[in-house]
């Protein structure tokens, strides 16, 4: 019998051969199967999306477009998170165009110490410098808010944390005392991780020249206006941060002179909820009040034509 094939029996007993379902030989010129494609042999089409376009939103987790974020003042319009800001964007935001004039532009700090670490001081500030594109952790000058002219001192975190050192304790020193003489306001706006460890005790001799030459300021019966933004802390927080005569803060920035877990592991005690927070702090009294990022300079305005008034009935 031909195994190529079978019998199969049909009604009335008529027997029907048919073909088998067997597949013929390889060499056989009738095969024509085709090849399956191999699975991941096409390139995915699935598109990426490209780095530099969506920042993610740290507090609500929303993914935020950079130029929504960016026309936002860096405030994520889902939750009101505050994005850290850069020095030259937060200027930009208060002053009138075109009115903002730097001093000391070319100042920048040097390795008076020789410190050598994993990585030298030298080294650093060459790398941040570059990352930056700022000299040193602050921008000063003069510029104009409404009708007002104002020395303006921003302090940038991306710059070595905002860390305190000569340049810093200087800038600001000559900021104020520019001011002094020509009877003029001093809004400073803080960011910073504290006394900047690299120069040792010239950092933390800034704090009392910063001190100091407020309060030549204030005896000219010139306000101070302080600003807190997130973070706040140590050397700049314990010196001419907390010495305005009106201290504003932006919402739920973390202010105080040493963080919470260091605090926690030296009192071995449980720290009440939002410690540290503006909000803790403006229910507690260090804090004047809390302002909105986008509000911010509408009432450093309206601050200013107040102790302008003052001064002109003589109760300033």
């Amino acid at each position: 019998m031909d195994t190529t094939s079978f019998l199969k029996k049909t009604i009335g007993g008529v027997t029907q051969i048919e073909p088998a379902l067997t597949p013929p030989p390889a060499n056989s010129e009738q095969t024509t199967f085709a090849k399956k494609p191999k699975i991941g042999a096409h390139k995915s089409k699935k598109r990426e999306i490209p780095e530099g376009l969506w920042t993610k939103c740290p507090s609500c987790d929303a993914m935020i477009f950079d130029k929504e974020l960016d026309e936002n003042l860096k405030v994520c319009p889902k939750c009101e998170h505050h994005f850290t800001i850069g020095a030259r964007e937060r200027i930009h935001s208060l002053v009138e165009t075109c009115t903002f004039q730097e001093m000391d532009a070319e100042m920048s700090s040097v390795d008076i110490l020789q410190f050598k670490g994993v990585a030298t001081y030298k080294a650093k500030l060459e790398s941040y410098r570059k990352k930056s594109t700022l000299k040193d952790a602050v921008v000063t000058g003069i510029g104009k808010m409404g009708t007002h002219t104002v020395a303006l001192g921003v302090m940038d975190f991306e710059f070595l944390g905002g860390s305190m050192g000569s340049v810093v304790g200087e800038k600001l020193t000559r900021l104020i005392e520019r001011a002094t003489e020509g009877g003029w306001p001093v809004i400073i706006i803080s960011t910073s991780g504290g006394a900047r460890m690299y120069e040792g005790m010239f950092s933390l001799m800034q704090m009392a020249k910063t001190s100091a030459a407020l309060a030549y300021h204030a005896q000219r019966r010139l306000p101070y206006i302080s600003i807190l933004v997130n973070p706040d802390y140590a050397g700049v927080m314990a010196s001419y941060a907390s010495l305005g005569d009106l201290i504003l803060a932006e919402p739920k920035a973390l202010i105080g002179f040493a963080g919470p877990r260091v605090i926690k592991d030296t009192t071995q005690a449980e720290l009440p909820p939002g410690f540290q927070t503006s909000e803790f702090l403006l229910d507690h009294g260090l804090v004047d009040s809390i302002v909105h990022r986008k509000e911010m300079k509408d009432r450093l305005v309206k601050y200013l034509d107040y102790f302008a008034a003052g001064k002109r009935h003589g109760h300033a």
